[in-house]
């Protein structure tokens, strides 16, 4: 069994309890963490390492960041787009246990035809050649991460309300559908859910609690390793925790 993870932690030095706690509870193959918001000189290495894990880190000041966390020896291949000058540090890919897994932490966009918004279109225009290159090398490949962009109408706690915004607008939508083109299953849909299944939800207005939520955190597996799946889905007990992210953990199982 190989159980892979993704969580949007909004601040490890804030959070780092309540990763840790999970890492013992739930003790997945690999956690990749979007936004760490941490440098490297200051990430918590050696309190990861003391829970048995292993792990590979990007990050920066104050915003932005990544991390994978795996219990098995991890070789880095990436820590950016290649050839794309971006002094954001959004992107990890590594290796473990024969599998690439590629932890992204797309770019927000804030509001449709804005600059932040063209930066995020922009930036998938340089992942997608990476990804064709990984898919390239034969090996099984994991795409995971804060995608920021609710896949279908079904993961909008309320589509008419978000019709043509930011995170839902159908340009992004392209983008994220032409990974999947290339031969990724987004494993959580790859089984019955329940309705209303988000891993996203605004801190204001009580969103948790009303479960206006958004579901923008994805694992995307390739064809391979697909039809290896044998479960996926949210787990909400970290968004119910004190001072919790406004995301939750997002996980897949394969039979490997």
């Amino acid at each position: 069994m190989f159980k892979i993870a993704t969580w949007n932690v909004n601040s490890l030095r804030v959070r780092l309890s309540h990763v840790l706690q999970w890492l013992e509870s739930e003790s997945p193959d690999v956690l990749a963490i979007q936004e760490t918001k941490t440098t490297d000189e200051n990430f918590p290495e050696d309190e990861i390492k003391e829970a048995g894990y292993h792990v590979k880190f990007i990050g920066q000041k104050t915003y932005n960041g990544v991390t994978t966390i795996c219990k098995s020896p991890v070789e880095t291949i990436a820590t950016a787009i290649p050839g794309y000058d971006d002094l954001q540090k959004r992107v990890l890919a590594v290796k473990t246990q024969g599998i690439i897994v590629l932890n992204l932490y797309v770019p927000n966009g804030a509001e449709v035809n804005s600059e932040k918004y063209h930066y995020k279109l922009e930036w998938f225009s340089k992942l997608h050649p990476f990804i064709k290159h990984l898919q390239s090398e034969k090996d099984h490949v994991i795409i995971l991460g804060d995608f920021n962009i609710a896949p279908e109408d079904q993961d909008v706690h309320a589509p008419e309300e978000w019709k043509g915004c930011n995170l839902v607008s159908q340009a992004e939508r392209n983008e994220l559908n032409k990974i999947l083109a290339y031969g990724f299953s987004d494993c959580f849909r790859s089984f019955n859910q329940p309705d209303k299944s988000f891993s996203w939800w605004d801190y204001r207005a009580a969103g948790f609690k009303r479960n206006r939520g958004l579901r923008i955190d994805l694992i995307l597996a390739s064809n391979s390793l697909t039809k290896r799946c044998s479960s996926s889905y949210i787990d909400t007990e970290p968004r119910k925790l004190v001072r919790p992210s406004d995301h939750t953990p997002v996980i897949a199982v394969f039979d490997l």
